[in-house]
């Protein structure tokens, strides 16, 4: 049942995506305009890590996509909340988690259809990659896409108005960014920095997704992305499911 419930909360979500198609184009714009506009400015740079500068920004801009993508999911629960379509889907015996799990899926797809567009992008560009290393990307924006998902979907079932949502998603995504190295790797920045940024979980998945860009598989970065990763989401999808439970009840 858990499955078939996910499934229709699934399909009924993709097909909303599906048909605003400027949307789902107009969201890897940002990422985009960062690879057209900053990418030149780091050609031949040296950026104090292995591969080229295009292996260091492609990774980053994969992950600030998912990133500010999906802190902002929960805007459209807000949208239905007001229009009591939550409160009507609550009162059917679809499994809480579904209601959860259809929604950030649909929320994953979304993000890797627009990270392939990107690293097409990036390709034409310049940018020289394993494919192992590219899925591998792939795979992290979806992880990365499911956790903050969840969370925004947690946060907009408690707050009543964009406009307690908005303050709340900057004031948490704009640290993550900044202390991530989502542009460039904090190495290149003060020890105090770089030491401060190791306490940002985030940091982890930028650099296991700069390592899969060289090839390098089988390296402790990679480790701690893949374990950050798969403990946010599973954290993240446990809240989230919690309070679709529970608020309003």
């Amino acid at each position: 049942m858990l499955l078939h419930d996910t499934a229709l909360i699934y399909g009924r979500h993709l097909r909303q995506s599906l048909r605003s198609r400027f949307a789902l184009l107009f969201g890897v714009l940002m990422p985009l305009l960062y690879l057209l506009f900053f990418g030149p400015l780091l050609t031949d740079l040296p950026l104090g890590g292995e591969g080229s500068s295009w292996q260091v920004l492609v990774p980053g801009l994969l992950l600030q996509l998912g990133l500010f993508g999906a802190s902002f999911a929960g805007f459209s629960i807000i949208i239905e909340k007001s229009q009591g379509v939550v409160e009507r889907m609550r009162v059917t015996p679809v499994s809480r988690l579904a209601l959860l799990l259809g929604r950030v899926l649909r929320d994953a797809t979304v993000f890797v259809f627009q990270a392939v567009l990107l690293v097409l992008a990036a390709l034409v560009m310049g940018l020289r990659a394993p494919l192992p290393g590219v899925l591998i990307g792939f795979a992290f924006v979806g992880l990365l896409t499911v956790s903050l998902a969840s969370l925004s979907y947690a946060l907009a079932m408690k707050v009543r108005t964009p406009q307690e949502f908005g303050p709340a998603i900057n004031a948490m995504t704009m640290p993550m960014m900044l202390l991530s190295g989502l542009m460039l790797p904090m190495t290149l920045g003060p020890t105090w920095l770089d030491v401060l940024s190791h306490f940002v979980p985030f940091r982890y998945l930028v650099d296991a997704v700069r390592a899969a860009y060289v090839g390098s598989y089988a390296t402790a970065p990679m480790l701690y992305g893949v374990l950050v990763a798969v403990a946010f989401a599973g954290v993240a999808v446990t809240v989230g499911t919690r309070v679709f439970r529970t608020a309003g009840a």
